[in-house]
């Protein structure tokens, strides 16, 4: 039996449009290309000036569910980049560390030709945010936002008393993501709220966080342990906001309080009722403060 295929020309297929609120846009890109055989997943909504937001470790750009709509809402195009190794995003053997990060970053702005943006980032992602910023001198930014930022170093050092951790906890949880990888995520989720979470929020974070690649999860974690930004914070001339909840028990609220004495132009904004997971136990005051820094 033969099978006929007809081929039609790209003018006879239509192009895909969707209409929000009587205005008809083009369906975007949902995986962007940044080098061969590596896409990223990306969510792109709304309208306006651009947000975009970097996720922690080891999440995916789906952490910022509740906040996609109040931005959109607020009159921004919100873009939510998911890392290499995380989530939907490829999954490639190879670097995993902030340069890389960084580059990616980069490929997907250059990509999407944005220009003037607010470029946000929780936990590792705020360390990658940063380092972003000081490597490409703000390239297509307007704005910084470090949201319980793992910055700009997380591991104790003999010059650098602040953290919580020394390299040696953080090589522990290298070991147990190879070992037990579920208990390293347990060992993570003690630590994330500073109140009891609901079964459903504790369930949506697992699901993301098991999408991501073991290796990409252990490669991170080393950067996370080595990787050392301190020579980045002058380099950042953007303003700059830094939001941190004092319960926090992921990243010791003194390093949002070093970052606010060394970024020029910086504003330090302090939660008093969340832990490290302010974007949900805080959620209505942290997009209150997101918009009007944004708005500014």
């Amino acid at each position: 039996m033969g099978i006929f295929v007809v081929v039609t020309s790209c003018s006879d297929v239509p192009e895909k449009k969707e209409v929000i609120n009587d205005i008809t846009v083009k369906a975007r890109e949902e995986f962007i290309e940044v080098e061969p055989n590596v896409k990223l997943h990306v969510t792109d909504l709304g309208e306006g000036n651009p947000v975009v937001l970097i996720h922690g470790y080891p999440l995916s750009d789906a952490m910022w569910e509740y906040q996609y709509h109040p931005l959109v809402k607020a009159g921004y195009r919100v873009i939510g980049i998911t890392l290499r190794g995380f989530g939907e995003s490829s999954k490639p053997y190879g670097k995993y560390d902030y340069d890389q990060f960084a580059d990616d970053i980069k490929a997907v702005l250059d990509h999407l030709n944005i220009e003037n943006a607010v470029l946000g980032g929780h936990s590792m992602g705020g360390a990658i945010a940063l380092h972003y910023t000081a490597k490409y001198n703000g390239a297509h930014l307007s704005k910084l936002a470090l949201i319980s930022a793992a910055a700009p170093c997380h591991t104790k050092r003999p010059d650098w008393s602040y953290p919580f951790f020394t390299k040696e906890d953080i090589t522990q949880w290298v070991n147990l993501n190879n070992n037990d990888r579920p208990a390293l995520l347990a060992a993570i989720g003690e630590r994330f709220a500073s109140s009891p979470v609901s079964p459903g929020i504790v369930n949506w974070l697992g699901t993301i966080e098991m999408q991501s690649s073991p290796y990409a999860m252990e490669q991170a974690l080393i950067a996370l342990r080595d990787e050392d930004l301190r020579d980045d914070l002058p380099k950042i001339s953007i303003p700059t906001l830094i939001v941190h909840a004092l319960k926090d028990q992921v990243v010791a609220y003194e390093l949002a309080e070093q970052m606010n004495k060394r970024i020029a132009n910086s504003k330090l904004v302090t939660f008093e009722n969340s832990g490290h997971a302010i974007f949900f136990e805080e959620k209505d005051k942290f997009n209150e403060e997101l918009t009007n820094f944004i708005a500014k």
